[in-house]
């Protein structure tokens, strides 16, 4: 499975507006379906002290996040993180707004054409108020299997509906230069704008001097919300909070759609915002986020820290200030940032990062009894998609396939597309044996969203089953990661351990190695601890791998693909007894982590073993 974050959870839509009736650290927030993730005060297991020296860190876009094109064209909106306050400001500063011909002007320039589109011909998601991160952040999934247990009967007919594999490697192949057209055009340019498909759909009407009507991002018509934010800023241009509300809904829509040609387009409308409103609170959050979902962390947590002093509860900042941490390997800091989020705002986006800081540090039961409160609480649809994903992918990681179906099932009841459910439904079947269902779900995914995780995913699956074809059908998804790279990299985002992860199973070895160290130099968590050990292995550097290698698996983050990298590395440099040790230790987790690299653990294992 590909690196895991906190990825966009759902927000509420009133975080830029302080709570001055917080409880405190010994009350807990009654009623609502918030109660307090009850976070301990002084965590469990060793952590790394502040200041990136970690052993280990955060996982990086295990949804990775979708990257941008350069969106200079008419209409491209770039944008990855989440979409939490909709509608007017705070009272009062809707009077502020202009009607001068200039900023008219200028806000038509800015906000594009109505009714664009994102030109991939597929809806988003649904969860407009996820708090953004990287997003990539996490996951996308594919359709299932009718039989699978817990599948309800809509995910069923939801699957027999869609036309699964139709010309997939046509779609393969055309997205392929799709990709790269992007890449080299601009973004929007190349896919068209926002338009087509079901515009307007939901879309409420929106005066010329009236703000966009609350909830219309928040219901999740992403695209609507939109429009209507770019009708309501042509009449209002000087509205700096819908300035920020629009820069931050490109973010969600560059993540829920799968492109990364909205970042620059999001930078854009959040500079506008801060022109108008220097150092408003909204903006920062949004510019966090931003940064986050194009994994410059850094700059993320500066973000993140300015609009905390401006507003201490602002939820979007909060969440994405506990990402930034997490992701630069300061889990010590990222766990009280989840204290901290959790008196000030408690509910599922606190409760879901709180979890997945225990997780990476070993503490998997305090993680799933965490999520099964936050899904408890959650009502919303997007909420509920977000959580059992989380939940399904927790189950994964311990190998546990039959509860992790379970799960996802009840993901997709409530949202039919989450792509992080449809993917990870697929890698669960694919290790509970069911090998068919499986490419067909992840066909699905990658003919939707063509990201590095599913693609890499798919690709394996190929080799494995070794069927006529399949060695070029595999080969296909591996080129498809380059084109997502150079698509990523011409939006802005840092792609470098989603380009290393890849490239060191499956393209140019000196440039895993090279994009690698470049990700080290950035930031030491156990994701790019663990892809240095391996980038370094393949290039045949195992006795400089093996210290990253141990520091991958130092925190107690319990991750079959670690060990195995770790096993592997210590055979390489004599160590067979530590090296039986790891790699028996990764079957035994997770034995169908990946078709093939558990099948070169059960080979490494067995010459170890004859060798006693």
């Amino acid at each position: 499975m590909p690196p895991r974050t906190t990825d966009s959870a759902p927000e509420r839509r009133d975080d830029n507006h302080p709570r001055p009736d917080q409880e405190t650290d010994t009350e807990s927030s009654a009623g609502r379906g918030s109660e307090r993730a009850g976070l301990d005060s002084d965590g469990a297991g060793a952590e790394a002290g502040p200041g990136g020296d970690a052993a280990a860190g955060a996982g990086d876009g295990s949804r990775p996040d979708p990257a941008g094109g350069t969106g200079r064209g008419h209409g491209a909106d770039p944008v990855p993180g989440a979409v939490g306050t909709a509608g007017a400001d705070a009272p009062g500063r809707a009077a502020r707004a202009a009607h001068g011909t200039h900023d008219r002007l200028r806000a038509e320039s800015e906000t594009g054409a109505e009714g664009e589109r994102d030109g991939h011909g597929s809806p988003p998601s649904g969860n407009a108020g996820d708090a953004g991160a990287e997003g990539a952040s996490r996951p996308h999934t594919p359709s299932g299997n009718e039989g699978d247990t817990g599948s309800e009967p809509r995910v069923a007919a939801m699957r027999r509906a869609a036309d699964a594999g139709r010309r997939w490697r046509a779609v393969h192949l055309a997205g392929c230069a799709a990709l790269l057209a992007v890449a080299l055009t601009g973004g929007a340019i190349a896919f068209g704008g926002v338009g087509g498909g079901r515009a307007g759909a939901g879309a409420e009407a929106v005066s010329a001097a009236g703000a966009p009507p609350a909830g219309v991002l928040a219901r999740g018509d992403l695209d609507s919300g939109i429009e209507s934010l770019q009708k309501h800023l042509r009449a209002q241009p000087r509205d700096f909070g819908n300035w920020a509300t629009l820069g931050t809904a490109y973010v969600e829509q560059a993540r829920t759609n799968g492109d990364p040609s909205r970042y620059p387009q999001a930078e854009r409308a959040l500079k506008r915002s801060l022109e108008l409103d220097p150092g408003n609170d909204q903006a920062l959050a949004g510019r966090a986020a931003l940064a986050a979902a194009r994994h410059d962390f850094t700059g993320a947590l500066k973000d993140a820290d300015r609009a905390l002093r401006q507003n201490p509860y602002n939820e979007r900042a909060l969440c994405t200030r506990i990402d930034a941490l997490v992701e630069l390997g300061r889990y010590e800091d990222a766990a009280e940032a989840a204290r901290t989020a959790d008196d000030r705002r408690p509910g599922v986006p606190v409760f879901t990062r709180y979890a997945y800081v225990k997780e990476l540090r070993g503490d998997v039961r305090t993680a799933r009894d965490v999520l099964e409160r936050a899904l408890e609480a959650a009502d919303a649809p997007g909420d509920i998609a977000y959580v059992a994903t989380a939940l399904g992918q927790l189950a994964w990681n311990q190998g546990e396939y039959k509860t992790a179906l379970g799960h996802y099932a009840r993901a997709l009841a409530a949202d039919e597309d989450y792509l992080p459910a449809l993917e990870g439904r697929a890698r669960a079947q694919a290790a509970n044996g069911d090998r068919a269902a499986a490419v067909e779900g992840l066909e699905q995914v990658v003919a939707r969203f063509p990201l590095p995780g599913p693609l890499v995913a798919l690709g394996e699956l190929y080799e494995d089953r070794g069927a006529d074809g399949d060695r070029a059908k595999a080969g296909d998804q591996y080129a498809l990661v380059d084109a997502w790279t150079s698509l990523a990299r011409a939006g802005g985002v840092n792609a470098d351990l989603d380009s290393a992860m890849a490239a060191a199973d499956h393209g140019d070895k000196k440039e895993a190695l090279r994009a690698a160290r470049a990700e080290w130099n950035r930031r030491h968590s156990v994701h790019t601890a663990d892809a240095l050990a391996w980038a370094l292995h393949v290039n045949g550097r195992d006795e400089e791998a093996l210290p990253y290698a141990r520091r991958a698996t130092a925190t107690g983050y319990r991750n079959a693909g670690f060990l195995y990298h770790r096993g592997v590395i210590e055979r390489a440099t004599g160590n067979d007894r530590e090296a039986r040790t790891h790699l028996k230790a990764a079957l035994d987790l997770n034995p169908g982590f990946s078709p093939l690299g558990a099948r070169e653990a059960r080979t490494a294992l067995k010459d170890l073993e004859g060798a006693r």
